[in-house]
């Protein structure tokens, strides 16, 4: 049996409290703050993470950690407040891990997140952009359409704890009968899926989860199923996309048509004739931007997804819209669109995009490219081998598909300015 690691002392001992004025908010929704620290000289001085304090705030807090740079201590006790800190809405909030913001007001909330971009964007990529004022969720509370709560088979004389990770916890769950974050549907269907699990508690393996998705009011548990989300597009009517319960849709309908009318605006601004959707999954963004371009063509790796896409096309009546299923190693090879008169819109998962795939996006070269993120960490890193390939960042805007959490949505508009001044 291995032996437990042993604590790292340095600078501070197992649980030692600190006092400490927060000066930032990290992109992980940390307060940041500095202490100097005994027999040290000149401005040095020891950086101290705590969740759930805020900027401005003079706390203490007590010392869980010790890296070799900086130190992660929770929150004891706050001194002195901001005076943008209020009352929690969840009555779970600084237990459970999934918020990290709901005791900061909503409007601090968007400043925040737009500083911590354009940081990323000064830090990571070496550029000072403006970044524009992030697009707010019409709905700050209950907008979430899917949530996948854990649970593990209790241990005799427990009650099952069923919902999301113990804040700095990586194994202990907190039981959440209630998210404030998701609509109310799901929260209705939460009290049937707890009784219903409960009442089956040694049927289940550790690591178990549970899947809830409301698609247009009707909240589903089942993986397989297909369900449908409606999408307002303006003049444009509604864009009905049918999917599988349990593939990726964005889990913010309510900032949906907004979100999907700027990426598509801001790829028809470019003047291209055609449009590609690069990691298309059922549709979104190339059927939603298809009555804007001559052709428009969906390209995924997964193959059921490109059913779904098709399906979709030919529901909404959009003809101009192909699908193709494309192999990792030839995303492009089906394509007919010249580089020159295609944008391209990409939206990859939250690593972002990888070597292989940059490749063959800058051999295609396409006119402009939108890129949608929602780690805009990995997007700064994929940008920097954009502006090596020659293109030049015209629209840096954020959107907040996640309040009262540290994530949101980014979006990168690139053209092509120059030739590459080195290889990506």
């Amino acid at each position: 049996m291995s032996k437990k690691k042993r604590f790292n002392d340095r600078p501070f001992a197992y649980h030692q409290e600190i006092e400490l004025t927060v000066s930032t908010l990290t992109n992980l929704g940390l307060g940041l703050g500095r202490v100097a620290l005994e027999g040290t000289e000149g401005d040095r001085k020891w950086v101290v993470m705590v969740a759930f304090a805020l900027p401005g705030e003079r706390v203490r807090a007590r010392v869980y950690r010790n890296h070799a740079n900086y130190s992660e201590a929770d929150l004891v006790e706050v001194l002195e407040a901001s005076p943008h800190r209020i009352e929690p809405k969840c009555p779970l909030f600084g237990q459970c891990g999934g918020c990290q913001y709901q005791n900061l007001g909503y409007a601090e909330q968007l400043e925040w997140k737009r500083r911590q971009v354009a940081e990323l964007v000064l830090h990571m990529a070496g550029l000072t952009l403006e970044v524009s004022p992030v697009i707010p969720s019409p709905r700050p509370y209950g907008y979430r359409s899917k949530i996948t709560p854990h649970f593990n088979a209790p241990r005799e004389g427990e009650e099952m704890a069923i919902g999301f990770l113990r804040q700095g916890n990586r194994f202990d769950i907190v039981d959440v009968p209630r998210c404030e974050i998701a609509t109310e549907a799901i929260n209705e269907k939460l009290v049937e899926a707890r009784a219903e699990i409960r009442s089956q508690a040694g049927g289940f393996e550790r690591g178990s989860t549970l899947l809830l998705r409301d698609a247009g009011g009707k909240v589903t548990r089942h993986h397989e199923e297909k369900v449908t989300e409606e999408v307002p597009l303006g003049s444009d009517g509604t864009l009905r996309l049918s999917f599988l319960a349990r593939d990726f849709f964005q889990n913010n309908p309510f900032i949906l048509p907004a979100f999907a009318a700027y990426v598509r605006d801001q790829a028809r601004s470019t003047g291209a004739r055609f449009l590609v959707d690069a990691y298309c999954g059922s549709g979104l963004f190339a059927l939603a931007s298809a009555r804007a371009f001559e052709r428009v063509a969906g390209v995924e790796v997964s193959e059921s997804s490109v059913a779904f896409a098709r399906e979709n096309a030919a529901a909404n009546g959009i003809p101009n819209a192909t699908f193709i299923a494309g192999d990792a190693s030839g995303i492009f090879s089906g394509l007919d669109f010249p580089g020159a008169e295609t944008a391209v819109v990409i939206d990859p998962p939250r690593k972002g995009c990888d070597g292989p795939f940059l490749s063959q996006l800058f051999t295609f070269r396409p006119r402009a490219v939108v890129y949608v993120s929602c780690d805009p960490a990995t997007q700064m890193r994929d940008l920097k081998g954009f502006l090596a390939a020659g293109y030049g960042v015209t629209a840096v805007q954020p959107f907040d598909l996640f309040p009262q959490t540290r994530h949101l949505e980014c979006v990168i508009t690139l053209a092509l300015t120059g030739s590459p001044s080195a290889a990506p």
